[in-house]
């Protein structure tokens, strides 16, 4: 039988036990939004009226309950990393290595005009360890939160890497998997249109019966859809998928929100693609109930970029997909998935926990991964050394 969790448990008892704590979390009701659209892949969003990222947080998933929970983890995650209950040190980077630990500066992740963070300052910092053996890595506070109400942030603040799980393992091999396809998408960008039309993948290829189903319904809907791959030589695998009308190539003044793009990342590739196809289900939702405080009224006048609409000009090939070798439960999919990075040759990966073991009936962590590249956002530095050397390539 075919496995699309790698939860410790099962959604009905994740929400059983975080329940009773959304109020504690801010989050004042969750709501169904699946009906409000046509296609009928589950989409809920939680509601946290006073939180210091954003208002409105949503998930997906297979089912109804399995939507309902992401959005419920999604809203306490963010709560959390809006004030970490976990303790803070102040000391200057120095000081942290004078004593035998690790300390990061992330100048990758320094905010636009803003100073990259000296050796001689202090500032306050959070621990976490290096996945690769284990040692204390401290993280300056404000690259591992998510707080909007901060003025003059040193550090752009991003839900990139952000995770929870009903484990810490569980949390950390969520987190990864989003920085993995954070920065294959980044390169996949930079690709030319006839590269990104190239890498278009017929959702049969798969032989998933979720997959086909959710393809099924998108058709029956008028709707087109577009899979491409997009996995990096880290070897993870990791899908876009974009969403439209069936006559998107022949609109003449297309607005931005008439194509919703996806992706998603996980050591199994059929269901990296049905977190593809469900997160671009998602944002046609995000559109339509017209709630999210993070999408702006120009968003709904804007005119689509002309290279978004050529994507639909890709004609979907039957693929041989990868091999599912990586089934297994979150210790043996974070183990492959480190191991492909090592063999990529990005060896670092720091996790900082943001509440304490124990404390809470789910774990929440930031995962960081200085080799990776960033998705867009306000920084100083645009792109990595991978982004770099793929716009050589390319041309």
């Amino acid at each position: 039988m075919l496995s699309y969790s790698d939860r410790a448990c099962s959604p009905e008892e994740t929400l059983r036990r975080i329940e009773p704590l959304l109020p504690t979390f801010g989050v004042s009701r969750l709501a169904r939004l699946t009906g409000l659209d046509k296609i009928g892949i589950p989409v809920w969003s939680a509601i946290s009226p006073n939180a210091r990222s954003i208002v409105i947080n949503q998930g997906k998933g297979i089912t109804d309950n399995d939507a309902k929970v992401s959005a419920a983890m999604e809203a306490i995650e963010r709560a959390v990393a809006c004030a970490p209950a976990v303790p803070t040190r102040m000391a200057t980077r120095r000081a942290l290595c004078e004593s035998g630990d690790r300390a990061l500066t992330l100048p990758c992740l320094v905010a636009t005009g803003e100073a990259d963070l000296g050796d001689h300052e202090t500032v306050a910092w959070l621990r976490g360890f290096d996945l690769a053996d284990g040692a204390t890595t401290w993280v300056p506070l404000h690259a591992s939160t998510l707080d909007r109400t901060i003025e003059g942030c040193r550090y752009w603040q991003s839900s990139d890497g952000l995770a929870s799980g009903n484990t810490e393992t569980e949390a950390i091999l969520h987190g990864l998997l989003e920085r993995i396809e954070r920065d294959a998408e980044t390169l996949w960008r930079l690709l030319p249109l006839s590269g990104k039309l190239n890498s278009c993948i017929d959702p049969a290829s798969f032989e998933d019966p979720i997959l086909d189903q959710m393809a099924r319904q998108i058709a029956a809907c008028g709707l087109q859809l577009r899979l491409f791959d997009m996995t990096s030589n880290v070897a993870v695998p990791c899908y876009t998928a974009t969403l439209a009308d069936a006559g998107i190539l022949t609109a003449r003044q297309p607005r931005y929100h008439d194509v919703t793009i996806g992706h998603g990342a996980h050591l199994v590739a059929r269901r990296a693609a049905i977190r593809a196809v469900t997160e671009a289900a998602q944002s046609r939702l995000t559109y339509i109930s017209g709630a999210r405080d993070d999408v702006f009224p120009e968003t709904f006048t804007r005119s689509l970029p002309g290279e978004t609409q050529r994507l639909f000009e890709a004609n979907p090939q039957r693929k041989t997909t990868p091999p599912t070798s990586a089934e297994g439960g979150p210790h043996a999919l974070l183990s492959f998935a480190i191991q492909r990075l090592e063999e990529a040759r990005i060896r670092s990966v720091v996790v900082v926990p943001l509440v304490e073991e124990e404390a809470m009936p789910f774990s929440v962590v930031k995962v960081l991964v200085p080799g990776l590249e960033n998705p867009d956002g306000l920084r100083k530095r645009r792109f990595g050394e991978r982004a770099l050397a793929r716009a050589l390539v390319v041309g």
